[in-house]
C-alpha cells in the first residue's frame, strides 16, 4: 500500500428509484416496490428491501420479478425525478470535495484526501453526507471508507443499507484475506468458475498464485486480479467523465472455434449490459472483439437505428456478429469480449422502452 495513501468515499444510495417512489407516494412505504414497466420484454430497474426479501432484483425479468413477489407493487421508472434528486445528492458532495466521479445516478466515488469542508477525517466526512442526504432528500445512503476505490466500493456494501463501513491502511490485508473472488469487479460466474477450477475461493489463494501464471492464463485481467487481492488500485477519482465505452472479456483455458463461443459471448453481454444499466447514459454501438490463437486481433460492430432496448436484444446483436468473421473455420480464439460504445446521453432519447 502506498505510504501516503488516498482518502476515498465510496456513497451509494439504497435501493435509490425505489426509495424515490416509496418517498414521494406514502401508498408504497413499507411495501414490496418494483420500478419496472410491465411486459415480457421489461427488466426490472429497481426493487425496494420488501421486494428484494422474496429474492427481486435488479435487471431480473420483470415477468420472473411477478411470480417472485406476485403482490409487489409494479411503478413506471421516471428518470427525470430520478435525475433531479440525483443532482440534489451531488451537490451535497461538491460540499466536500470537488473530486466526485459520479458511476450512475445513485453512486459515486469521493477523494477526500483533502476536503473542502473542515472535518477531520475521511470517516467525518463520510457521516456528514450521510446525515445531510437523509436531511435534505429524505432518502438514506451507505458509504464505504477506504484507501483506494476497490475497497472503498467493497465497503460501502458491506453494512447495507443506511451504513458505513471503514477500511482502514493498515486493515486492508486482513479484511481482504477471506474475501470470495466473486466480490471482485468483473468476476462474473464465468470467471468465477476458471477460479474454483484452479481453487482461487478468496484472495488469499489469489495471493498465493504466481502472477505471471494468472497473466498466462487470464490476460492483463490476471495480474489485475492479483492486486486488488492485494489491496493495490492506484486509479484516481476522475470528475466528470462522461462513460463512452463499457467492455467485458475473459481469455479462455483453451482456445476455441467460433462456434463454441457462444455461451461466453452470452455472459460477456449479460455482464456489459448490467454495467450499462448503472450509468446515466445510452449506449449505441455493439462490438464484438475477438483475439486468435496467434493473438490476432479483430473487431466487428454495429449501430442499430435505436439503443438496444433490452439485455436480449443487446445479448443477439452481440452474437451476430459472429457471422462477420470471416476468418477460416480452422481459426481458433483464445479470447472474446463484447462492449458497448458511442454513448449519448440519456435526454437525446424519448422513448420508454430504451430504459428496459
Amino acid at each position: 500500500m502506498d505510504a501516503s495513501p488516498r482518502k476515498i468515499v465510496h456513497i451509494d444510495m439504497d435501493a435509490f428509484y425505489a426509495s424515490v417512489e416509496q418517498r414521494d407516494d406514502p401508498n408504497l412505504r413499507g411495501k414490496p416496490v418494483v420500478v419496472a414497466w410491465r411486459g415480457s420484454r421489461s427488466v426490472v430497474c429497481a426493487a425496494s428491501y420488501e421486494a428484494r426479501r422474496f429474492g427481486v432484483r435488479s435487471a431480473m425479468p420483470a415477468v420472473r420479478a411477478e411470480r417472485l413477489c406476485p403482490h409487489a407493487l409494479f411503478v413506471p421508472p421516471d428518470f427525470s425525478r430520478y435525475r433531479a434528486v440525483s443532482k440534489q445528492v451531488r451537490e451535497i458532495f461538491l460540499r466536500h470535495t470537488d473530486l466526485v466521479e459520479p458511476l450512475s445516478l445513485d453512486e459515486a466515488y469521493l477523494d477526500v484526501t483533502a476536503p473542502k469542508s473542515a472535518f477531520a477525517s475521511a470517516t467525518a466526512v463520510a457521516r456528514a453526507i450521510r446525515a445531510q442526504i437523509a436531511d435534505e432528500t429524505f432518502l438514506t445512503a451507505s458509504a464505504g471508507v477506504a484507501p483506494n476505490k476497490f475497497l472503498a466500493k467493497i465497503a460501502s456494501d458491506w453494512r447495507k443499507p443506511n451504513g458505513l463501513f471503514v477500511i482502514r491502511p493498515h486493515e486492508a490485508q486482513a479484511f481482504l484475506a477471506p474475501l470470495p473472488v466473486g466480490k471482485i469487479p468483473g468476476v462474473g460466474k464465468v470467471m468465477d468458475g476458471k477460479l474454483a477450477a484452479l481453487g482461487i475461493r478468496t484472495c488469499a489463494d489469489l495471493r498465493l498464485r504466481d502472477v505471471r501464471d494468472l497473466e498466462q492464463r487470464f490476460g492483463r485481467y490476471g495480474r489485475r486480479l492479483h492486486e486488488l487481492a492485494r489491496g493495490i488500485d492506484e486509479r484516481p477519482v476522475e470528475p466528470d467523465q462522461p462513460v463512452q465505452s463499457i467492455s467485458n472479456e475473459d481469455t479462455f483455458e483453451r482456445d476455441l472455434p467460433l462456434p463454441a463461443l457462444e455461451s461466453a459471448i452470452r455472459e460477456l453481454a449479460v455482464r456489459t449490459w448490467a454495467d450499462a444499466r448503472r450509468t446515466e447514459r445510452i449506449g449505441r454501438t455493439v462490438v464484438l472483439k475477438l483475439k486468435t490463437a496467434d493473438f490476432h486481433i479483430l473487431t466487428r460492430s454495429h449501430t442499430p437505428p435505436l439503443p438496444p432496448a433490452s439485455q436480449d436484444d443487446f445479448v443477439a446483436i452481440a452474437l451476430s456478429l459472429c457471422a462477420r468473421v470471416e476468418l477460416p473455420a480452422t481459426t481458433l480464439y483464445r479470447l472474446a469480449g463484447v462492449g458497448l460504445s458511442n454513448f449519448r446521453d440519456a435526454d437525446e432519447f424519448t422513448q420508454p422502452e430504451l430504459f428496459l
